[in-house]
């Protein structure tokens, strides 16, 4: 019933309601092109340490703009950056699937990185200030909805194209779906008051972590670690490894997507019930023990159930840590976060590659369990850490 409650209570306040279809539109875009990412594999003819040294560019694009993305923020207001980062970010991941070379798709994955970073801290700031503004408790929601689209997007990509449709035929028609999103929001987005916070740090777009803010970050590695694994790594783990039906390639990831959802929707009361800490504890138990099912029994139904129980689990980190990255004393809007992510982005950026080096080396099936173990040690680092209730 709770959950009820919470859904019915966000859709109907339309800033909340705005700013969760922002998310969710992003996630489709970044569900759509995780589904393609085997397409990408074959048609360059690539293993899977080159794959992860490809895949690396398109963190690394993240990782240069986190600071790029505070500072938009104070410059040009959130709502604003929120809006026109989605119009330039969906077009860009259409190029990828058209480029005829390595070192152009490389070049685009970067650029994509860039302004999809950019997005990422926009709308996760209007959602704080939202929550800060009203009183209310929306973040884990939108993330729900991040997740609902990323589900969509994989499902789509992966049954779509693996009846035959061109993939950037299907990138093109997603995209356009998106623009429509943001056309349909953008009033609703730009009436949100903007949240403007008198400290030391106003002018800067990155200081230097706090012990309190290492604590975070650190958590913020492995929960990543664990995110950009799946979004990936998935699809191929059930082309390669499971070796399902074409059309299922997109669904590993659909799986994860899924749970990832439902967790989030719960999100907001489940940790208002029962703190933060132990839904970060309870979370990286769940995700590790996800990552051994599918390691353990490689057929599709085991894998899928895997993969959900690592979407249910890493669920609420990012909800839970952006939010409190955000609410760092003395910090302006988005600079916690942003410097959070500069740091923890890592794990996003260096762990996909380091499990396609491990993957070539020793297999993908025993690369995956080392992120089994990563979660475990998270598990442990979120009773000791310090800004989590």
């Amino acid at each position: 019933m709770f959950l009820l409650r919470s859904l019915t209570s966000f859709f109907k306040h339309a800033p909340s309601r705005a700013v969760g279809l922002i998310f969710s539109a992003d996630g489709l875009l970044y569900g759509s092109w995780s589904a393609l990412i085997p397409y990408i594999k074959t048609k360059f003819g690539l293993d899977a340490a080159e794959l992860g040294a490809l895949l690396f560019c398109l963190p690394m694009g993240v990782t240069v703009a986190n600071l790029l993305g505070a500072w938009l923020i104070r410059h040009y207001g959130m709502r604003r950056t929120t809006i026109l980062s989605l119009f330039i970010t969906a077009p860009c991941f259409i190029l990828p699937l058209l480029v005829p070379n390595l070192i152009l798709l490389a070049f685009n994955l970067f650029i994509c990185g860039l302004f999809f970073s950019i997005l990422n801290v926009a709308m996760n700031t209007c959602a704080t200030a939202l929550e800060n503004k009203e009183g209310i408790r929306i973040l884990s929601t939108c993330h729900g909805m991040w997740s609902l689209g990323a589900m969509l997007g994989s499902a789509l990509g992966g049954m779509i194209t693996g009846w035959g449709v061109a993939p950037a035929l299907y990138m093109s028609g997603a995209v356009v779906g998106i623009l429509l999103v943001g056309i349909g929001v953008r009033a609703s987005i730009l009436a949100i008051p903007e949240e403007k916070v008198a400290t030391q740090s106003e002018n800067a777009s990155f200081v230097w972590p706090t012990r309190l803010l290492w604590g975070l970050i650190v958590l913020s590695l492995c929960t990543n670690l664990a995110e950009g694994t799946m979004a990936d790594w998935a699809a191929v783990y059930m082309r390669d490894i499971v070796q399902t039906a074409p059309w299922l390639t997109g669904w590993g990831f659909a799986a994860y997507a899924f749970w990832m959802a439902t967790g989030r929707f719960t999100g907001d009361e489940l940790t208002h019930r029962y703190g933060s800490r132990r839904a970060l504890q309870v979370g990286g138990a769940v995700v590790a023990g996800g990552f051994i099912l599918a390691v353990a029994l490689p057929y599709t139904f085991t894998t899928l159930l895997g993969f959900a129980l690592v979407g249910a689990g890493v669920s609420l980190g990012a909800p839970v840590l952006y939010g409190s990255a955000s609410r760092v004393p003395g910090l302006a809007p988005g600079v916690g976060l942003a410097t959070m992510n500069t740091f923890a982005m890592a794990g996003f950026l260096a762990g996909p590659a380091f499990i396609g080096f491990l993957a070539k080396a020793l297999g993908l099936r025993e690369a995956f369990l080392l992120v089994a173990g990563v979660a475990l040690f998270w598990c442990w680092k979120a009773g000791r850490a310090k800004g989590l209730t």
